[in-house]
């Protein structure tokens, strides 16, 4: 397989398959994303700090009450021969566990988490919106770090639709885990901020 710098596409001429994508050095920064292989930087600091901040308590308040198992990426989360993803972070309910395998959950989360960035964004956004939703995973979270929101989709009749959102303060609330909510103001700490250039002297 040809890499390029951001697909390995082939002039958009050939469809990857996950037998393709698992031929991939184990740790690779792709993801099967319509039968493309995707890839995706590594993550900023930041986004790291605020997957981390939501993740833990997503897991802590999960683990509390018995509802299931919670992962990180990098995991691959298999839907279908053209699409392989790997979210930020996925729940999968306790009587769903069977979904897990040795090296790839097979089939659709519960919840999951895309936490935006650049590289992204689009397929988060787009592609991989309509295969979450097309599969039946029941709550999404989209997460942007960049003005501070936290967007809530649930599943029904068959449609991820807008839940709740909240932008730059505020909490937001899940619906598929009755009682567990967070506060903005937890996710994304101000207490860091990235180090801006200095201005040029004059």
């Amino acid at each position: 397989m040809a890499l390029a710098s951001k697909e390995i596409a082939c002039s958009g001429q050939r469809v990857y398959t996950y037998e393709d994508y698992r031929q991939l050095p184990e740790g690779a920064p792709y993801q099967l994303i319509g039968g493309r292989l995707v890839m995706t930087p590594s993550p900023t600091p930041r986004h790291q700090f605020v997957s981390a901040r939501l993740g833990f308590r997503i897991m802590a308040y999960v683990e509390a009450k018995g509802l299931g198992v919670v992962a990180y990426a990098p995991l691959d989360v298999y839907f279908e021969p053209t699409e392989t993803f790997q979210p930020d972070v996925v729940f999968i309910s306790r009587d769903r566990l069977n979904i897990i395998e040795s090296d790839k959950i097979n089939g659709a989360p519960d919840l999951v988490v895309e936490i935006l960035s650049p590289a992204t964004a689009y397929y988060d956004l787009k592609k991989k919106f309509r295969v979450y939703e097309k599969h039946g995973v029941r709550e999404y979270w989209v997460v942007d770090p960049e003005d501070n929101s936290i967007q809530i989709y649930v599943l029904q009749d068959r449609k991820l639709k807008l839940y709740q959102e909240a932008i730059g303060q505020g909490k937001v609330q899940s619906q598929l885990l009755a009682g567990f909510s967070v506060d903005l103001a937890d996710v994304f700490d101000q207490q860091w901020q990235p180090e801006r250039p200095a201005p040029p002297a004059v």
